[in-house]
């Protein structure tokens, strides 16, 4: 199972006949800051690992087609699909659900050109959307969301260049398992209330709270190997800029003994021992590493790995190595992560 965020934002209804459902946390829609430009820090030779959880916040570019909605709709007539991204409708930029339901309502039954992302494919698309409950609204039988919250790990801090990365793989649609359509997104101070363990065919969690008076940081990048942005809050900054270690080169990391940095309890990040039990490739943002949980405590508190865990940096003869990214699913005291140097070189 793909251990990204704890998605709490649900798909909003344009569908021909049926009611929008409600945004379940609306208020994270409020107060976005546009973020920093990306850095590269894919050769830095220390960091600093954080362990810490956070809030993470993530807009899409442009509203991502989760579902259509069963029989014959105009998204079906006009070529739409799960996992489509519409970027533009009737010439206009499209920034959000409630501003793509509104084009939809101005066209009124006419034709509306579609500019929309499939994969690497940009396609030219004319829907005409219906009143099919006959009270005004139009609709054109789709289920699309433009957001996304949830709780995940910081993984590193790098003081010279004030970046951060989380996660150790990028934040994916729910439904569609697509990467999401990054247009801005932050991270919020969280706090770890209660952890629900891992057992054998259903995946444990984090649960916590999220500080919503304010962003600390601002991501300017979701990609296959993490989450990135810059820290805005003096006083995280602050709080991290300490104990740096070595950067590992892939050729460094082998089987054998580690460690994780883990928030499971409240605000405390606490190491706790794993064994490397395997090096599956070197090549690419992914499952680089199989991974085994030891340390009893940890097996005690959570099971093993769990949901909100990603990101976990993990530590091997005084250098960091990599970040927690997946559980397995029959074995949650065993997971996958990914080589540092390879989440770096997606920063």
């Amino acid at each position: 199972m793909d251990e990204t965020v704890e998605r709490s934002k649900k798909p909003k209804s344009v569908r021909g006949g049926g009611a929008a459902l409600a945004l379940a946390v609306a208020l994270l829609m409020s107060a976005l800051t546009i973020p920093a430009a990306a850095v590269d820090i894919s050769s830095v030779q220390t960091l600093i690992p954080v362990g810490h959880t956070v809030g993470i916040k993530l807009f899409s570019r442009g509203v991502l087609v989760v579902k259509l909605a069963d029989g014959e709709t105009p998204a079906k007539a006009c070529g739409l699909a799960a996992g489509d991204v519409i970027v533009q409708c009737a010439g206009s930029t499209v920034t959000s659900t409630e501003q793509f339901q509104s084009l939809l309502q101005d066209a009124a039954g006419e034709s509306a050109k579609l500019e929309v992302h499939r994969g690497s494919k940009t396609l030219d698309l004319s829907v005409t959307p219906n009143d099919s409950d006959g009270d005004g609204k139009y609709a054109i039988g789709a289920w699309i969301r433009d957001s996304m919250a949830g709780i995940g790990t910081m993984t590193f801090y790098d003081p010279n260049s004030n970046t951060f990365g989380a996660l150790g793989h990028g934040v994916t649609d729910v439904d569609t398992a697509a990467l999401m359509p990054f247009s801005a997104g932050s991270i919020l101070p969280s706090t770890v209330k209660m952890v629900k363990r891992g057992e054998t065919g259903a995946a444990g969690e984090l649960k916590g709270d999220f500080d919503l008076t304010g962003d600390t940081g601002n991501l300017y990048a979701n990609t296959s190997g993490g989450v990135f942005g810059t820290l805005t809050d003096q006083e995280l900054i602050e709080r991290f800029s300490k104990n740096p270690l070595p950067v590992a080169e892939n050729d460094q990391v082998h089987d054998g003994k580690a460690t994780i940095l883990a928030n499971v309890d409240g605000d405390e990040v606490k190491e706790y021992e794993i064994q490397i039990t395997k090096i599956l490739n070197t090549d690419a943002a992914g499952r680089n590493l199989l991974i085994t949980v030891t340390d009893p405590e940890l097996l005690e508190k959570t099971g093993g790995i769990v949901q909100g865990m990603s990101g976990s940096p993990i530590l091997q003869d005084g250098r960091l190595v990599g970040a927690v990214t997946h559980v397995l699913l029959g074995d949650p005291t065993r997971g996958y992560g990914i080589l540092i140097r390879n989440m770096l070189k997606n920063s």
